[in-house]
């Protein structure tokens, strides 16, 4: 039985079983259309038991020592270290992710568990003073309880980690619901890998469902305190609704639409290795992908030249192939879904400098110019191999294509004058922006999330402390205090 078949299951209360709900979902290799397992979706009964092994589970894990909580994320991280080779397999076989990407993407999880092991260390209280005289003021950092966490398809190991990671750290409890086409890198994967490394029964409980049969269970049931959400915002605003009716906190990371931007002083070459990187990485299926490339006129022949020549050097096949550089996208519906989007834009009257094919999930790139100023895939996420090549003059329209669009998530600036990228990254409505480097970008310390449409709220690092904590005051009188009557 291969990795993926056995962990087709539910993982509740320590205890791998099998769903009960009346319809399977079957897990597909969107490379070769191969099955690779089908798991019977979980009721909303066993969403219940999920949430009340966790509630049952977490008082004894907030009350343990820190220290022994960061030891579970280093036997963790030697667990990942011991089995990379079937963990890569499973992501590539799953996602359809190349090597590289799924390479790159086991080494960001190594890094989040060990950040997660610090942060179990740094929950710390703080004493205020008091204007009243023999007062004093304790603020204990306390976990939240249970937290609730629903992961994408795109970087789902490490998406799921980014959460779920952070949340047990700092002594809460975790009932994870991953992607219906990412079932095992997204959530049994993770439940084996703390299965192994000793953590407790009923603290991280792993349900593999689809809304179709639970609605809005995962989210409306009484016992999670914070609902973390990585994906689209069209779901991600329903989860904030949904939340919001229950005075639950949400963690919202959403969608983008970044730009790069290439001002008039930049070195074209690097600028085109960057942008080539940031559209194309995944096939395009990551959020914080360049969508649009700008370009001052002044260089937009020669970048555009230069662009389109690279990315018709990309090679497009086996996802397990060391030479493959662009796999397969996460399933039919979605290349189907890109190849209209392309169709409808050039019949809109955008230029095509570049026009893939498609065979079965295997698309090949696009590059799009000439693109109408008012159509749509200028202002929502495209998720997927096109890249839109739009020209400018001169810094204020730069500024003002970047920011047109309801989303703010990353971004990338290209200039000789560092200083002069950093005034122009001030101006962009985004969470994060890079000067004379690529859109995708994560690192463990850094707060990550975005402006407008692409969510709420930050992630990694101390940011994780406000996401999964809470702060209580707990104030003591010396002496005797004096009252109104």
């Amino acid at each position: 039985m291969s990795l993926i078949a056995e962990l087709a299951q539910q993982y509740i209360d320590g205890q791998w079983r099998p769903g009960t709900g009346s319809w399977d979902i079957v897990d597909l290799d969107p490379y070769s259309g191969e099955k690779l397992a089908s798991y019977t979706v979980a009721t909303v009964e066993e969403v219940d038991l999920a949430y009340r092994a966790a509630e049952r589970a977490q008082p004894a894990w907030a009350a343990a020592s820190p220290y022994e909580r960061r030891l579970v994320f280093e036997r963790a991280l030697r667990v990942v270290e011991e089995r990379e080779a079937e963990i890569l397999q499973v992501m590539t076989v799953e996602l359809g992710g190349t090597l590289m990407k799924s390479g790159f993407e086991l080494s960001l999880v190594k890094d989040m568990l060990r950040e997660a092991g610090s942060l179990a260390l740094r929950a710390e209280g703080r004493i205020l003073p008091s204007p009243v005289p023999g007062k004093e003021n304790r603020l204990y950092r306390l976990p939240v309880g249970v937290v609730g966490v629903i992961s994408p398809f795109n970087a789902p190991v490490f998406l799921s980690l980014k959460a779920v990671a952070p949340a047990l750290a700092l002594g809460n409890a975790v009932v994870l619901k991953p992607h219906q086409d990412a079932p095992v890198a997204g959530g049994t994967l993770i439940a084996r890998i703390f299965e192994e490394a000793g953590l407790p029964a009923g603290l991280l409980n792993v349900v593999l469902t689809d809304i179709a049969e639970i609605g809005d269970a995962f989210i409306e049931h009484p016992v999670p305190k914070v609902i973390a959400f990585t994906g689209s915002d069209t779901v991600g605003r329903h989860v904030a609704a949904v939340a919001a009716a229950h005075l639950k906190r949400t963690v919202l990371e959403l969608g983008g639409n970044s730009a790069l931007v290439v001002l008039d002083d930049a070195d074209v070459d690097y600028a085109v290795d960057a942008a080539v990187a940031s559209r194309f990485v995944h096939q395009g299926q990551i959020c914080m992908a360049a969508n649009r490339i700008l370009v001052d006129r002044a260089l937009f022949a020669e970048f555009g030249e230069k662009f389109t020549a690279k990315v018709a050097s990309l090679s497009v096949g086996d996802p397990g192939d060391p030479a493959t550089q662009l796999g397969p996208l996460i399933n039919s519906a979605q290349a189907e879904h890109i190849t209209a989007e392309v169709d409808r834009v050039l019949a809109a009257g955008a230029r095509a400098l570049l026009h893939g094919a498609t065979v079965g999930t295997l698309v090949r790139p696009t590059v799009l110019t000439d693109i109408p100023a008012e159509d749509p895939i200028l202002r929502r996420e495209v998720f997927g191999p096109v890249a839109l090549l739009i020209p400018f003059d001169g810094e204020e329209e730069a500024v003002r294509i970047a920011n047109d669009t309801p989303f703010g998530l990353s971004g990338a600036v290209h200039t000789a004058d560092v200083e002069r990228g950093v005034r122009f990254a001030q101006r962009i409505d985004t969470g994060m922006i890079h000067v004379n480097d690529g859109t995708i970008a994560d690192e463990p310390l850094v707060p990550f999330g975005g402006e407008k449409g692409s969510g709420g709220g930050r992630l990694n690092g101390d940011a994780s402390l406000d996401a999964f904590t809470t702060v209580k005051w707990i104030s003591i009188q010396h002496g005797r205090s004096r009252f109104p009557f």
